[in-house]
């Protein structure tokens, strides 16, 4: 415990010189606005700010790009409040109650909470990454390629179950993932697959300009087709939180943080689920619930509470599992890989510092929403009103020249353009983008594990499904594709009472 404490106080130290503290500043502000701007998702800021910070050293690059995960979760909430449109989809629970808030005439108040709420929900979900990854990866050190494997495949199976309204449509992207994930040359024979001759792809679909694509350009091309004229900004009160607000729900904020975390530990899952679970276990167990969704303070502060702890909880995945918790995780994760970071089961043996480093980088992004949020919302809100005619060609040129940056090749860019006419097209459609992200992340772990295990059972499938973890797996993942089924929802219905009878 001790040895933790004194690691932790070392990151601490180490980010606390002026270049970290300035860094911090202008990568949370960045984060807040691209999260308040309705069309810009936290994904699309962390894939742009990735190939902004290329050249910096890996820790700053990565404190960089968790301010701005953090600024962006938090700063969704800003729209969410004014103009009852989320900034991201983590807000879109916020909407409910703090939208109503502000017609009453307490936007500064709703804002207030949303700060607050967010604040305390990325110090519990803190509290659990400095907490839990040291344990899980103590349980990972205990998977095989077997259960790798499996772990790969729940990833984006889950993923495709609670993403969209139609699991099936989620499915599918995730497969799509997979596939694209294995073009190009397979990594023990170099034998190209789907190249069709071509050089460029021989070399395989690059993440970070597929990722730029599907969330940045994307996100532009559905942003340009939804047109929406300058927003006008109602006066609003104080932003700054009755303490007796806070005090009242701190049942409300431990119960939401528990949640958000234990959703973003979820391979797939988001921080739009932890904020809608939050919210409706917040109203289950009020003593208010009639109040929910006509301008609850304890609504909106489940809500933010959820989808900021969230966070560091899909955070914990990436360090002791290499596989990413939500959509902008999977972005985080390959930044790691981009900066030599090497997460999964031996970052406690090979890097135990860089755990707490990564828990210092939430520490010092939480401080900088808080920091933002009581001190410059009457200016930030401006952003709001700032025409999509001046945005939208400054970020496109972002994405261009940050996707050719990454390695100086014009096929990258085509790559990203093709990528943002895939993801606007599968939008027009209904297809969710997490799950083929997560499969173009995590295909390259499930082939290579299913090789391994194959290998190391001279071709038996047996160990797979026998060992106990991997069966363990397995029975998950059958039991979600099967329970997705209306059939087996009605026998599963009509077994429950037989059973209670019998008991």
């Amino acid at each position: 415990m001790f040895g933790g404490l004194l690691a932790f106080g070392h990151s601490v130290a180490s980010f606390a010189t002026p270049e970290s503290l300035f860094w911090v500043a202008l990568s949370t502000f960045v984060g807040i606005v691209i999260g308040a701007l309705p069309g810009l998702t936290a994904t699309m800021g962390l894939t742009l700010m990735t190939t902004m910070t290329l050249k910096l050293e890996p820790n700053l690059a990565l404190l960089i790009l968790i301010c701005t995960y953090v600024g962006a979760i938090y700063g969704g909430s800003r729209s969410a409040i004014l103009l009852n449109i989320p900034g991201t989809p983590a807000n879109a629970a916020a909407c409910i109650d703090g939208h109503q808030l502000a017609r009453q005439g307490l936007a500064g108040q709703a804002m207030g909470i949303a700060t607050s709420g967010s604040v305390l929900g990325t110090l519990i979900g803190m509290l659990f990454l400095a907490w839990f990854t040291p344990l899980l990866g103590e349980m990972a050190l205990k998977f095989g390629a077997y259960e790798f494997f499996w772990l790969a495949l729940f990833g984006v199976v889950i993923s495709g179950t609670l993403t969209g309204t139609d699991p099936l449509k989620g499915w599918i992207a995730g497969t799509a993932g997979l596939f694209i994930a294995g073009i190009g040359q397979e990594a023990q024979f170099a034998y190209e697959r789907f190249a069709f001759g071509n050089r460029d792809l021989a070399g395989g679909i690059a993440l970070v300009p597929a990722l730029v694509g599907a969330f940045g350009l994307a996100e532009l091309l559905v942003s340009i087709k939804e047109r929406q004229g300058t927003v006008a900004i109602s006066p609003f009160d104080s932003v700054l939180p009755r303490l007796r607000d806070i005090a009242a729900y701190w049942r409300t904020i431990a119960r939401s943080g528990v949640i958000g975390t234990f959703c973003g530990i979820i391979p797939g899952v988001g921080e739009d689920v932890g904020a809608w679970s939050s919210y409706a276990a917040a109203k289950r167990a009020s003593k208010e619930p009639e109040k929910f969704g006509k301008g609850s303070v304890e609504g909106l502060m489940a809500a933010e509470t959820g989808d900021n702890a969230c966070v560091p909880g899909a955070v914990i995945p990436v360090l002791t599992l290499a596989i990413p918790g939500s959509a902008p995780a999977a972005v985080l994760l390959a930044a790691m890989l981009i900066h030599g970071v090497r997460p999964g089961p031996l970052i406690m043996v090979e890097a135990p510092q860089f755990v707490y480093d990564v828990v210092a980088m939430m520490l010092f992004a939480s401080l900088g929403i808080l920091f933002y949020g009581l001190t410059l919302t009457r200016f930030m809100i401006r952003v709001l009103q700032v025409p999509k005619t001046i945005i939208v060609p400054i970020i496109l040129v972002l994405c261009t020249i940050g996707t050719f940056a990454l390695a100086g090749r014009l096929f990258d860019v085509y790559v990203m353009v093709a990528f943002g006419i895939l993801g606007f097209v599968l939008r027009s459609f209904n297809y969710p983008m997490a799950p083929l992200v997560l499969g173009i992340v995590l295909g390259d772990l499930l082939e290579k594990n299913l090789r391994r295990g194959l290998v190391l059972s001279d071709g038996d499938l047996a160990p797979f499904f026998t060992r106990p973890i991997s069966a363990v797996l397995c029975t998950i993942i059958a039991l979600v594709v099967l329970f997705r089924f209306e059939w087996m929802r009605r026998l599963a219905a009509r077994l429950a009472p037989r059973r209670r009878t019998a008991a």
